[in-house]
């Protein structure tokens, strides 16, 4: 009952209605835990191939070449680069292209 605090109605009172709430919320919370993961790699891809057609490579081209040379900078950095540091997303790119 104390997790189903807040619950609207029957949900929040009832025991019965309170325990299936909460265990499809349970359940909800961990498929989506995962969901997020995912979201956000995709997110970050959408930002770093944003950026990099910026400067006339795509995203495949980048990603292959950053492993390439060997630049361990993962996707979250890069799309942080791209959106909040253009110049040294800018410098990334330069690198590995050249």
């Amino acid at each position: 009952m104390n997790l189903a605090k807040g619950y609207y109605g029957s949900r929040s009172k009832v025991y019965t209605i309170a325990k299936n709430t909460v265990e499809k919320g349970l359940q909800y919370a961990y498929r989506d835990r995962k969901t997020k993961k995912r979201e956000f790699r995709a997110l970050w891809i959408q930002r770093i191939n944003a950026g990099a057609r910026q400067y006339g490579i795509s995203y495949s081209q980048l990603m292959g070449k950053l492993n390439a040379s060997e630049i361990g900078l993962n996707r979250k950095v890069l799309a942080d680069l791209a959106m909040n540091h253009p110049e040294a997303f800018k410098a990334v790119v330069d690198a590995v292209v050249s």
